[in-house]
């Protein structure tokens, strides 16, 4: 048989073990309580009734028996919580205030301490049980004086103790029932609101949310419970799902449109290369060669989509400390005699001690890229200048600033993107692929790509463009 959902909740069924675990508790106080009250009324019982038996057995030493017979009448008469009972040498009662005698059936040599029940008859005619504790003490006359005190508003207190603990504990497993249903009816609130966005999004539809509650400042906002944090961050999962879906469909968009070109010049060098061929003006090997160099075009562009997903998906792999100023130095060894073939100025600033840790190739081909589009885009005559330094931040800088047309403000964050390619990039060769590759590189070694002006417009030149590669600082406990 299925139980009900309420009964399904881990809330519920955490109150019910919560509740078990404090009626045992309670159970066992109410035990500690009830044993402890008897013992400390037994224990102060007796301390009253062996101070009355010393009373009464002086009286027996130094006035005799009928002294004592005279002062146990008196007692009974005036009444109180005593019980007592006077039993002669020859075995019969003298006085008593009980109509069942505890008395032992044979006479004892030493004082014997014991609970015993006795029947008392109240004011309206019942006749009751009642508790008593005494001591039956031998006399050096051979009679027996038994001493008890009545224990029944101990025991009804503690009674009525006991059933006011009860009752404080049917109370609060009752309330804590309520508190758990309460619990869990809010509990099945919040979780269908979430459940409700992941039917949603299980059925196609990307744009549904978590809702978020009423004074929440931004999707970022910290307030509320843990529902709101796990709403906020199903939220922002969604949006970056939603957003790697557009980004795959604008891919798939961007790579059939840009390929198209390649492939088109591809098979128009390849028929011209055929008609070439059949004409005798080229040979099969030209031929050849000229699908292997479009070819290898393709496979570039491929690769190079292949690495920023392996990267997005993966991270940097086999990291190692090593110096960035060094590959700084070697970048601008590599890249400075291209420059100067451009008619470019190239400069470096590269200051010593600029432990990183992370994979070396992908950092050298991200800075590659970037160098490359320095020189790629700045017109002859401009410069460009790598610098690499420590930021007051602790973070470790690379930096290329160049002289070229430099992009707009309003593009900079898109440009890092798959296949963007701005307008005065199209006549250059190219997929558009060289920052969105940098910036994957950057995320996977937790840096980040930041672009800004550059120096500004001066003549024909300008306003440039500053690319800067940021990345932590290795760690102490790293080892090169």
């Amino acid at each position: 048989m299925r139980l009900p959902s309420l009964f399904r909740r881990t809330p519920f069924r955490l109150t019910l073990l919560f509740l078990a675990l404090f009626a045992a508790a309670s159970a066992a106080i109410l035990a500690y309580v009830y044993l402890a009250s008897a013992q400390e009324a037994r224990a102060r019982a007796r301390t009253d009734v062996e101070v009355e038996v010393a009373v009464l057995t002086a009286i027996y030493r130094t006035r005799g028996p009928d002294a004592l017979n005279a002062a146990l009448v008196e007692r009974v008469v005036r009444g109180g919580h005593y019980l007592y009972v006077l039993v002669g040498a020859d075995g019969q009662t003298v006085t008593t205030s009980l109509s069942d005698s505890p008395l032992a059936d044979q006479a004892t040599t030493a004082p014997v301490w014991d609970t015993f029940s006795f029947t008392d008859a109240l004011a309206d005619g019942r006749v009751v049980k009642r508790q008593g504790f005494g001591v039956e003490t031998p006399l050096s006359g051979g009679e027996r004086l038994f001493v008890g005190q009545d224990l029944g508003d101990t025991e009804a207190y503690l009674a009525r103790l006991t059933q006011a603990l009860w009752m404080a504990m049917g109370m609060v497993v009752l309330l804590g029932l309520l508190g758990g249903f309460l619990v869990s009816r809010n509990l099945e609130r919040s979780m269908g609101r979430l459940n409700s966005v992941v039917q949603a999004v299980q059925d196609g539809d990307l744009k549904a949310r978590a809702p978020r509650r009423q004074g929440a400042r931004g999707p970022t906002d910290s307030g509320g419970d843990e529902f709101e944090e796990l709403g906020r961050g199903m939220n922002l999962m969604l949006d970056r799902l939603e957003s790697s879906m557009t980004s795959i469909r604008h891919a798939g968009d961007a790579i059939a449109h840009d390929l198209r070109s390649p492939l088109t010049r591809m098979r128009a060098k390849l028929e011209v290369a055929l008609i070439d061929a059949e004409a005798g003006r080229v040979t099969g090997v030209d031929a050849l060669s000229v699908a292997l160099t479009e070819a290898d075009n393709l496979l570039k562009t491929f690769n190079t989509v292949l690495a920023i997903a392996r990267l997005q998906s993966g991270g940097a792999p086999d990291r190692a400390v090593f110096d960035a100023a060094e590959l700084a130095a070697d970048m601008a060894e590599l890249y400075e005699p291209a420059a100067e073939d451009k008619g470019l100025e190239f400069s470096a600033e590269i200051e010593t001690g600029l432990m990183i840790e992370g994979n070396r190739p992908f950092l050298a081909q991200a800075l590659a890229n970037v160098i490359d589009n320095a020189i790629k885009y700045t017109p002859v005559g401009g410069a460009v200048k790598l610098r690499a330094r420590r930021r007051s931040s602790g973070d470790i800088e690379f930096s290329v600033t160049d002289t070229g047309p430099g992009v707009p403000a309003e593009d900079r964050e898109r440009v890092v993107q798959r296949f963007v390619r701005l307008d005065n990039s199209r006549s250059e060769a190219g997929a558009g692929l060289g920052l969105s590759l940098v910036s994957a590189v950057m995320e996977a070694h937790e840096g980040r790509v930041q672009l800004d002006e550059g120096p500004g417009e001066y003549g024909e030149y300008g306003p440039g463009l500053r690319v800067a590669l940021v990345t932590p600082p290795a760690t102490a406990d790293a080892t090169p």
